[in-house]
């Protein structure tokens, strides 16, 4: 049903066919439709809920909507509210709220939820513990088929996914897992530890959480294992929260290079100071470095002011410098988010860059001759300026923009940050020296 008709509804004050066409509703599309209702009736709304559909609904929504929520419900309803939600789903909201409200949450809490959560909260924020469950299903090896689904029968109905149960010793060391259609389809008598899969992919709790995203992605897991530093099952990177990671971190990677501080934030919520503050810092940083461009043309005033059809170059020189740059940095950038990029890498990668450079490097310098000549109506030594150091500044602008990226990455930065911005900044510097060196030689400048 539209949005509009529930907004209706709820206006006229019939809740009953509101809850009706409610229910009917897919939870990701509910939170949305609850994303736009005013705060002042959302409180209302949410109470009207069934205590399952709220626990589903609630960790979709946007943090200021969780606020309200919970700043207007009793203590009694929030520990209700918390103990129906998955542990990491309670995390990751209180991560996003303001410190007093996390504080009555943990106070109204469960002992033992409380307990728990305060375990999650205390791995560091880029961990995978930090966005791990420990609902999850694991069996003993010892087992027959017929005690674990039996397990699965009592105790798999509040976990996030049964179709993959892990199976551990009594010391909960990890051993292998088994998918529940194995275990539906083997004999009841059969013992776990015989017909588990032992090729086991897992993480580390201290290991980064985009690590773990990504060996979901890479190996097609519906979960994730994650061990403590001794090999004991604490918990599982579900699919759903792998695929968060990922896009949380490409969002963070377009926004640094697009020289923009990232922010959690959507952008319709971000206020214009708020977009302000995480635009201005790099504009300024760009600015003063770009201002080492501007000294080198005033450096060379006189010698184009004694040709100056090498004027009309400079744009065409320092764009296709700055584009040669940014494709060769994406790639890279790409490849070391993805892992398939690594530092020993970095000569082979110099290597096929050069080769790449000099054939894009050369196919350019023969049509910018030829637009040179015929065109611009440029003398033969001109065109050839300006045709070698086209060449030039692609082969360096190739280089430099697949190795700061890896260097970045090699001393401890986000390999984004040595993207289009700077490398352009670079690149522009380098092909107008390059450019009038060799006009200054070639020509007698």
């Amino acid at each position: 049903m539209e949005f509009e008709k529930l907004s209706e509804l709820l206006a006229e004050n019939k809740y009953a066919a509101f809850m009706k066409e409610f229910d009917e509703m897919n939870v990701v599309d509910a939170a949305e439709y609850l994303n736009y209702v005013d705060l002042s009736v959302l409180p209302k709304v949410f109470r009207l809920l069934k205590k399952d559909k709220a626990s589903e609904i609630f960790p979709e929504l946007e943090p200021e909507l969780q606020e309200a929520i919970i700043t207007s419900i009793t203590d009694t309803e929030i520990s209700k509210l918390v103990e129906e939600l998955f542990i990491d789903d309670t995390v990751d909201m209180l991560e996003e709220l303001p410190a007093s409200v996390v504080s009555r949450i943990l106070r109204v809490a469960k002992p033992e939820t409380r307990a728990e959560i305060n375990k999650f909260l205390n791995f560091p924020p880029d961990s995978a513990g930090s966005v791990m469950t420990s609902e999850f299903l694991a069996v003993y090896s010892d087992m027959t088929v017929s005690e674990a689904i039996e397990r699965i029968r009592r105790h798999g109905n509040d976990k996030e996914t049964i179709y993959v149960i892990y199976v551990t010793d009594k010391s909960r060391m990890l051993e292998g897992y088994i998918e529940l259609r194995d275990l539906i389809f083997s004999q009841q008598t059969e013992l776990v530890g015989n017909i588990m899969d032992t090729a086991i992919i897992a993480a580390q709790t201290i290991d980064n959480r985009e690590t773990a995203a990504l060996m979901i992605s890479k190996y097609d897991l519906l979960a994730l294992p994650i061990t403590d530093t001794e090999g004991r099952l604490v918990g599982i990177v579900t699919v759903d929260d792998a695929m968060d990671v990922i896009e949380e971190a490409a969002t963070e990677d377009i926004e640094i290079m697009a020289a923009i501080s990232p922010t959690d934030k959507p952008y319709l919520k971000t206020g214009v100071f708020s977009t302000w503050k995480t635009r201005i810092p790099w504009l300024l940083l760009l600015l003063l470095s770009a201002t080492f461009t501007g000294s080198i043309i005033t450096h060379y005033e006189n010698a184009l002011g004694s040709m100056v059809i090498l004027t009309a170059f400079i744009p065409m020189l320092m764009g296709t410098g700055g584009n040669a740059g940014g494709q060769a940095s994406a790639t890279i950038i790409r490849g070391l988010s993805l892992g398939e990029i690594k530092m020993g890498n970095i000569l082979r990668i110099i290597w096929k860059e050069f080769r790449v450079s000099l054939l894009c490097g050369l196919t350019l310098a023969v049509v910018i001759f030829g637009k040179a000549l015929l065109i611009d109506r440029a003398t033969v030594p001109v065109a050839l300026v300006v045709a070698i150091s086209l060449l030039l500044t692609v082969i360096i602008a190739k280089f430099v923009g697949c190795t700061l990226p890896i260097l970045a990455k090699r001393v401890g930065f986000d390999p984004a940050v040595m993207a289009s911005p700077f490398i352009t900044t670079i690149v522009d510097a380098v092909s107008l020296l390059i450019y009038f060196q060799i006009a200054s030689y070639a020509l007698g400048l």
